[in-house]
C-alpha cells in the first residue's frame, strides 16, 4: 500500500509517532499515516522537544513494514532515506533545494527547516514495524518560533515560500517517500547513501565540529560509510572515525 492511501488526520495530537506506533500495534498497513494539525509533546531525536504550533506546520508520521509482512529492510537507513523524501517534497512544492544535516535534520541557510525521527519496533503485538516522522515549519514567522529558536530555525514562509501549503506538502511527501523506500526495499542502499552524501550540510572535506557521548572535537567530514554513517577524520588523530549517531553537529 503507498504512504498515505491511509491517513488519520488530527486536529492536535501529543505525538504523532505515538500515536502511529498505537495503530501500527493494533495492526495498521504499512503506508498509513498520521498527520495532526499541532503536537502537544512533539519529539525530535535524543528525546529533545519538537515545537509544534497549531496550523503552522507539517506534522506527520508514518507507518513502515517491509514487503510481504517480513522485516523492515535497512531500517537505519530509514532517516536519509525520509531525509531525502522530504528534501524532493520540498523541492517540488516551494522550489528551493534543501540541504541534510546528518542524520536528522532538514537545513535552509544554515537554520533547521525540519526534522526526521525514525522509530523501529520489534516483537509487538502488530508486528514488526517502524514509525517514521517528519516535522517541517510551513507557516512559522520569526515571532512564532520561541526566542531560543529564533536563530537557529526557519520556516518556508521566511524563506519567502508563503504560498506552499501543509496539504500540498504532504502529498509530495507521500509520493516521494514510495519511491526512495521502494529503492530501500530493492536493496538499493547504496543508491540512497550516494544521494544523502551529495546532500549534505557540511560536505566531504568540510571542517565540522561533532559532539558526542564522549565530548567535543574538531574534524573534517569524509562522507559517509556504505551503511550511512558519518565518516569524520578527526584533527590531530591519525585514520577517520565512523559514526553511529551525534548529539551536535555544525561547521568547523
Amino acid at each position: 500500500m503507498p504512504f498515505g492511501a491511509t491517513v488519520h488526520r488530527l486536529a492536535s495530537v501529543a505525538s504523532t509517532n505515538d500515536a502511529a506506533r498505537d495503530l501500527a500495534q493494533a495492526g495498521a498497513a504499512h503506508g498509513t499515516a498520521v498527520v495532526a494539525r499541532e503536537q502537544t509533546r512533539g519529539r525530535g531525536t535524543k528525546g529533545r522537544a519538537w515545537h509544534s504550533p497549531a496550523g503552522l506546520g507539517l506534522y506527520a508520521s508514518f507507518i513502515v513494514r517491509g514487503p510481504g509482512g517480513g522485516p523492515v529492510p535497512s531500517p537505519h537507513l530509514l532517516p536519509l532515506a525520509a531525509g531525502l523524501a522530504a528534501s524532493d517534497a520540498i523541492a517540488a512544492g516551494a522550489g528551493i533545494e534543501v540541504r541534510l544535516k546528518w542524520p536528522n535534520d532538514l537545513v535552509l541557510g544554515g537554520r533547521k527547516l525540519g526534522g526526521i525521527l525514525s522509530e523501529a519496533v520489534t516483537g509487538a503485538a502488530g508486528g514488526d514495524f517502524a514509525v517514521v516522522g517528519v516535522g517541517i515549519n510551513v507557516g512559522h514567522e520569526p515571532g512564532d518560533l520561541p526566542p531560543e529558536l529564533r536563530d537557529a530555525a526557519t520556516s518556508l514562509r521566511i524563506a519567502g515560500r508563503a504560498a506552499v501549503t501543509v496539504d500540498a506538502l504532504f502529498d509530495g511527501l507521500c509520493r516521494a517517500l514510495d519511491s526512495w523506500y521502494n529503492a530501500l526495499a530493492r536493496g538499493e542502499k547504496g543508491r540512497i547513501v550516494a544521494a544523502a552524501e551529495a546532500r549534505l550540510a557540511f560536505p566531504p572535506g568540510e571542517p565540522v565540529r561533532v559532539t558526542t557521548d564522549i565530548g567535543t572535537f574538531t574534524a573534517v567530514c569524509r562522507g559517509l560509510d556504505p551503511e550511512g554513517r558519518l565518516v569524520v577524520e578527526r584533527e590531530g588523530a591519525a585514520g577517520t572515525v565512523v559514526l553511529d549517531a551525534v548529539l551536535g553537529l555544525g561547521g568547523g
